[in-house]
């Protein structure tokens, strides 16, 4: 089962990637732009989906677009949240317990993508081996 732990060390991995203490809980930032968060039952977050906020720890990252965060609440309707804020879309919640690590992976690091610069990302595809190529963004 995962953990913030486990989230704190795939985070640690990231080229520029910063952790930090917030209000809502811990929160990770490249660039100071936020990628992945722990997620706080805010009075802003719908009520039913506040009483499991406040019983498990979900988290929250930053998703590409609009068609993936649809992908991951239909494809894992019992990890993913079908909703928390309005506030800086596209972004998805899920139960940190019901995700798969490797899944866990993905969405940490692609959520760090969206909002890495360009270099950053280079830099990450450098250190795995990813050939360059044209059309990378």
């Amino acid at each position: 089962m995962p953990t913030l732990d486990d989230v704190s060390r795939i985070a640690s991995g990231l080229p520029g990637s910063e952790e930090r203490l917030t209000t809502g809980g811990l929160a990770w930032f490249v660039r100071r732009k936020p990628y992945a968060w722990e997620v706080h039952p805010w009075p802003s977050v719908p009520e039913d989906m506040r009483a499991i906020i406040a019983t498990e720890t979900v988290v929250g990252v930053k998703v590409a677009d609009e068609m993936e965060k649809a992908a991951l609440l239909e494809g894992w309707p019992d990890v993913f949240l079908p909703r928390t804020t309005h506030w800086s879309e596209p972004k998805v919640a899920f139960r940190l317990a019901a995700i798969d690590p490797q899944l866990l992976v993905e969405l940490v690091t692609e959520g760090w993508r969206v909002q890495a610069p360009k270099y950053l990302r280079r830099e990450l595809d450098e250190r795995r081996g990813v050939p360059p190529t044209l059309s990378a963004p």
